[in-house]
């Protein structure tokens, strides 16, 4: 048996045949990949030393092409091998996509990339390089920064990304929390992307769109003729999420409030200067809509000991 870092181990039932418990390989022992293996299995996240039976079977991920650079490096080394100038053929992943999925979490986690560097066991300079340019690291260099990052490797390869999110096991004691307002006013943050629900001739509708927080109202931007314009002079509902898939864990948060078209200029002139980004969905949408929240309730899941 031989595996590489960032494969999957399934072990099955000796009765069955079918898988009892699986993990991503996270450590190897040995060089030429044999047997004992540094696990982190997917329904508790825990790493475990695992000295495979009969009943373990690897799957390998696809990893880079020979003759290149692959495998655990010493921390601050060996990580400039991985860089790739190249532009990837059409069709093909992005490799600057991770390093924009990196610092996206860094962000939102509050880490600055010295300490991120630190807890991946790499260089600043190159953590920079990462992010800042199409860079290609090392699967074990992926590794060790979802671990710095409490997320997994599929998640910043974006190898998830057409899966809807909560997939992940159940934690095993969680604990379902009722949030205060203003917990939830800090989770809505200044902007992002959440949910209106509205209510037509065609029935009821729930639209993504990308919002503001400005002055305690939710706004955003969309066009005289949308399913979100229709929510203008009706009480509305919005919703506003995150999941974290590594932790099995989340939140989210509902506010129930009047939507009506901002017409004021100097309101306007407000929305639109204070804008964090244009509508990801493209176009002209220059009509503003406000929901002041009324109701403002929110719940998050962790674990029960925390």
């Amino acid at each position: 048996m031989r595996a590489d870092l960032g494969d999957q181990i399934v072990i099955e039932s000796p009765t069955t045949g079918a898988p009892r418990r699986d993990g991503e390989i996270v450590g190897l022992h040995h060089e030429d990949g044999t047997p004992p293996y540094d696990v982190r299995w997917s329904d508790t996240h825990e790493v475990t030393l695992v000295f495979p039976g009969p009943d373990a079977h690897i799957h390998h991920v696809e990893h880079r092409p020979p003759g290149s650079t692959q495998g655990a490096s010493q921390p601050g080394m060996g990580e400039a091998e991985a860089v790739s100038g190249t532009p990837p053929p059409p069709g093909r992943l992005n490799r600057g996509d991770i390093g924009r999925r990196v610092a996206v979490e860094r962000r939102r986690q509050g880490l600055s990339r010295e300490e991120t560097a630190a807890r991946a066991r790499m260089s600043r300079d190159y953590l920079a390089y990462l992010e800042e340019q199409p860079a290609d690291p090392t699967v074990a260099t992926l590794i060790r920064l979802a671990d710095a990052l409490g997320t997994t490797a599929t998640a910043l390869r974006g190898a998830d990304i057409d899966l809807p999110p909560g997939q992940g096991h159940a934690l095993l004691r969680p604990q379902l929390r009722d949030l205060r307002p203003e917990e939830c006013r800090g989770l809505l943050s200044t902007h992002g992307v959440g949910r209106v629900a509205v209510s037509g001739p065609g029935g009821p509708a729930v639209v993504p769109v990308n919002y503001e927080v400005v002055d305690d109202a939710i706004a955003f931007r969309t066009t005289p003729r949308s399913v979100p314009a229709a929510a203008a002079g009706m009480e509305v509902a919005f919703e506003v999420d995150h999941v974290d898939e590594a932790m099995s864990q989340g939140w989210s948060v509902f506010a129930v409030g009047l939507a009506r078209i901002v017409t004021e200029p100097d309101a306007l002139r407000r929305l639109t200067d204070r804008a964090h980004t244009e509508p990801w969905a493209g176009g002209e949408r220059d009509m503003w809509v406000s929901i002041w929240p009324m109701h403002l309730t929110g719940r998050r899941i962790t674990p029960a000991e925390e």
